[in-house]
């Protein structure tokens, strides 16, 4: 008989207007993903291909609504992460989990240097010094705040100007914006006659979310509550009251059957589908205005923003709307908005690296010999002090992999486009992975009438080819590249 992971029990949804209530993981996952995809990448592109590619935003939002509503359907129903279905699929043993894991070690490394790198270009066009500097000292800062697990306070604020800098390039792009003649003709698929990858193919991977950043709404939504949260081994979070959510308003009842277990999933599915598609229309709205920006500021100076300059190419943007108050704007917006992302991010790969470690140290034996075992032995060692082995694991690769590293990395790259870009590009090149195993975990471990269905299932394979197809048309490229470079 084929093992399901189905939650024990689920308590009552929301009715009425308390479900408006629950929308709120979508705006946090919107204020999060609409970072450098929206405010480097979508005007770069504007500025080389106008609304040509309107389209093909269109296409990926659609996407990755399926995405991230099939990863938080299986923690609504298991109670689990996506990552611990990933563990429970057959073949050797945490395969899925090591493919996630290793590469996102690359991405976050890259991804956070890329993202200080912006800040540090942004701070230098308006104070003495070099971006480098600023971006590290970026990076120290940070990483002090979520070691430390008091960051809170500078997040909330982030996230309002965030929200302060997509209402400013809303309002921007109403205000030039000509007609809409060439936004309808943009929605007619075509492909430009001379396509520049290395400017597409970041934009493409990370409209939105990277790669991992797709996994990360099924984290937010358990965290929220929905469907009771989840069900996990360890209790070391940093804030278990909000981990407790909805299971605080569980019945009582010594049982539930599974009829009625199924009944209140499929309504928590529903208003989390509610939730990510605030996410992805909201964020579709600030993107396309930052294109209609591009298309109609920079295209006709044949400005590409790159560089160390990129933050002032960027400021221009809004000057040549509201003058110097809205180059400053900018500026500050892009200092607290996408500071405030490095902290999301440093957070939310900690997390799940430190998942991913917990579940390679869990299997039977690691207590005994080998490489696990020998690890399992040095973080007993380190936690016997009382700290949680999860939060040690979240601070250790918070230090590591998203603070030393990518000093190192800004001390040798200081173009943040480049840096950025690399980013971009392994998170197209990692996502069909993440998309195929998600479907592939949903499709086997969920019980029926709770997995996705024909839609759901065909979307989801769609999204993965179309992410495969671009990860093969990059490498195809560069390769040509290289072989001209040889001739």
């Amino acid at each position: 008989m084929k093992k399901t992971m189905f939650r024990e029990r689920v308590p009552a949804p929301p009715e009425g207007k308390k479900r408006w209530s629950w929308y709120g993981p979508g705006l946090l996952w919107m204020l999060s993903a609409v970072g450098t995809g929206s405010v480097l990448f979508t005007p770069r592109v504007a500025s080389v291909y106008r609304y040509e590619l309107f389209w093909l935003l269109l296409l990926v939002v659609f996407f990755m609504w399926v995405m991230i509503r099939e990863m938080a359907r299986f923690s609504i129903v298991s109670g689990r992460t996506m990552l611990e279905g990933m563990h429970h699929l057959p073949g050797p043993r945490n395969w899925a989990v090591w493919l996630v894991f290793v590469p996102q070690l690359f991405a976050a490394a890259v991804g956070i240097a890329g993202l200080a790198s912006v800040v540090g270009s942004a701070l230098a066009s308006f104070a003495p010094g070099d971006n480098s500097i600023y971006g590290i000292a970026i990076i120290v800062a940070c990483t002090l705040f979520v070691s430390s697990g008091y960051y809170l306070t500078i997040e909330r604020l982030s996230r309002a100007m965030a929200l302060l800098l997509m209402l400013a390039a809303i309002a921007a792009a109403v205000a030039v914006f000509p007609n809409a003649g060439p936004v309808l003709k943009g929605l007619m698929p075509s492909w430009p006659s001379q396509p520049d990858y290395y400017v597409v193919l970041p934009w493409v991977g990370t409209i939105l979310a990277g790669s991992m950043g797709i996994v990360w709404f099924g984290y937010w939504t358990a965290t929220r509550g929905f469907g009771g949260g989840l069900v996990s081994q360890e209790k070391e979070e940093e804030h278990p009251a909000q981990e407790r959510g909805a299971q605080q308003a569980e019945d009582k009842r010594p049982h539930q059957d599974p009829e009625e277990r199924a009944a209140r999933v499929r309504s928590w599915v529903r208003i989390m589908t509610g939730a990510a598609s605030l996410g992805v229309l909201g964020g579709l709205v600030v993107i396309a205005s930052f294109l209609i920006l591009g298309a109609e500021l920079l295209a006709p100076k044949d400005l590409l923003p790159e560089g160390t300059d990129v933050a002032v190419d960027l400021a221009n943007l809004f000057s040549e709307v509201w003058g110097t108050a809205g180059e400053y704007l900018l500026l500050a917006a892009i200092v607290v908005a996408i500071g405030g992302s490095v902290l999301a991010n440093q957070d939310g790969w900690g997390r799940s690296f430190a998942d991913m470690t917990l579940i390679f140290l869990r299997e039977k034996g690691d207590t005994q010999s080998g490489i696990m075992g020998r690890g399992f032995a040095w973080l007993n060692e380190k936690t016997s002090s009382g700290i949680g082995k999860r939060r040690f694991l979240k601070r250790f690769y918070v230090l590591t992999i998203t603070g030393i590293i990518p000093v190192g990395i800004l001390l040798v790259f200081k173009d943040p486009v480049k840096v950025m870009s690399v980013s971009g590009i392994i998170a197209a090149l990692h996502t069909p992975f993440i998309v195929f195993a998600a479907l592939f975990v949903n499709r086997r471990l969920l019980p029926d009438g709770l997995r996705p269905g024909l839609f759901f299932t065909t979307a989801m394979t769609l999204a993965g080819l179309f992410y495969l197809g671009f990860a093969g048309i990059y490498i195809l490229d560069l390769l040509g590249v290289v072989g001209q470079q040889q001739q």
